[in-house]
């Protein structure tokens, strides 16, 4: 890809940093913004900014947040007995998304998987099992895809929390196997939550 200006085929090869944006799709998206106003290209610039400068995670659930607890944690109306515990953000607004989902959530920030060297002190897992111990919590509910990762992440989960006194469920499988929750559709996603289960170690 030939370019005529320097400034150009920088900018493209910024977006093309982005996941998802090919080479193409950021020069489409440069030409964009130069066929813009100034002011707007400048607005762009400076909400981009803000956010990487100013978001955080929230200091109970790891959920992004503009705050030190985010909007979901401080909401006194949610129902604090349930702790939905996922793997990343991207679940959290999954399951927002349906509607069908009114307690806490709890993000683990991957899942355990030791040939990536990714152990359980590599998650928020210490975190879940202290707000296990808190009278509020009656349940904890594992909307985790189900990979092998996946299930090895549960399995450890419920192991620790096996006398805590706090009941562990699984959602549903209407998800797919080897499916991720984001990709699953709202309506599915919702009735897993709803029609979730006990989660049993296998040795019970």
């Amino acid at each position: 890809m030939n370019f005529s200006s320097k400034l150009i085929e920088q900018a493209v090869e910024a977006f093309a940093t982005l996941p998802g944006i090919g080479r193409k799709t950021a020069l489409r998206l440069t030409l964009h913004l130069v066929g813009k106003d100034l002011e707007n290209t400048e607005q762009f610039s400076e909400a981009i900014l803000n956010m990487r400068r100013n978001i955080q995670h929230c200091s109970i659930c790891h959920n992004l947040s503009d705050e030190a607890i985010c909007n979901v944690c401080a909401d006194k109306r949610r129902d604090r007995s349930l702790i939905c515990v996922v793997e990343s953000i991207r679940d959290v607004m999954a399951i927002e998304d349906t509607g069908q989902y009114r307690g806490l959530y709890h993000v683990l920030g991957g899942l355990i998987n030791p040939l990536e060297g990714v152990g359980p002190g590599e998650l928020t897992i210490d975190s879940l099992l202290q707000r296990a111990t808190e009278a509020e919590t009656q349940e904890i509910i594992l909307a985790i895809s189900p990979t092998i990762e996946g299930d090895t992440t549960m399995f450890y989960i419920t192991k620790k929390l096996k006398d805590s006194g706090v009941g562990v469920s699984s959602i549903a499988r209407g998800v797919s196997f080897g499916g991720e929750l984001e990709y699953a559709d709202e309506v599915t996603l919702g009735r897993s939550i709803v029609a979730r289960i006990p989660y049993k170690l296998n040795n019970d």
